[in-house]
């Protein structure tokens, strides 16, 4: 709890209104009086003894929110389960993200940078998403995390259905020979990319966890050109 300074002035030097005007607006910025404030307020010189945990108090609060998806579903998780995860205040999840909607939405939020395929050779096309995406697997937990979600609950599986029409269909579209096509063909490929994922980073099934990147790519690769090149069946 912030301390306030007495009204009189005469109970304290010239220079204590500055300060207690800081104080006071380090209190409303952090009504909780949480250690991870977002930092110093405007025209007050940094603390260096006092760190800033801001980031990793929302990493925490993501990560949790992602599990908390995952295993209860949009509309079952709480705030204050969320909350209770991350080990933090309830308080500090709705000043972040403002209700579950919010918050959702951020714990949701994937870019996947997929490669923009008509940089390589057309009959590479396959090997090349195939391996972006095993790389992205490994090294992204929220692909991970969104894929319990989106199979465990309708809003998730909308968030990625957002993601596969809005950042995938249009690499898609670009390299194959029906651009009209893209939709179908992503959901093919999505099949392959997704049931793989799904094998090795959520349920763990060891022949699909022991295969290598290259085993991985090497098996993918060529069903992946065929959807993405070849024509129509």
């Amino acid at each position: 709890m912030v301390e306030h300074a007495p009204s009189t002035t005469d109970a304290m030097p010239d220079t204590a209104p500055a300060a207690a005007s800081a104080a006071m607006s380090d209190a409303v910025a952090d009504p909780a009086g949480a250690p991870d404030a977002e930092g110093p307020a405007p025209g007050e010189a940094a603390d260096p003894a006092r760190p800033r945990r801001s980031a990793a108090t929302r990493a925490a609060i993501l990560a949790a929110a992602r599990d908390r998806f995952a295993a209860d579903g949009y509309e079952r998780a709480t705030i204050r389960a969320i909350a209770r995860d991350a080990d933090i205040d309830p308080s500090m999840v709705m000043r972040y993200y403002g209700n579950k909607a919010g918050l959702f939405a951020a714990a949701s939020e994937i870019e996947v940078h997929a490669p923009d395929l008509t940089h390589f050779p057309r009959e590479e096309a396959g090997a090349r998403l195939v391996r972006h995406f095993v790389e992205r697997w490994e090294c992204d937990e929220t692909l991970t995390a969104m894929m319990r979600v989106g199979v465990t609950n309708e809003a998730g599986a909308e968030r990625m259905r957002g993601v596969f029409a809005e950042q995938i269909e249009p690499v898609l579209a670009a390299v194959c020979p029906v651009p009209e096509e893209a939709p179908t063909r992503a959901a093919l490929i999505a099949s392959q990319i997704l049931g793989m994922a799904l094998c090795r980073y959520v349920l763990h099934l060891p022949p699909a966890v022991g295969l290598s990147h290259d085993e991985v790519i090497a098996w993918l690769a060529p069903t992946v050109q065929r959807y993405l090149t070849a024509e129509h069946p």
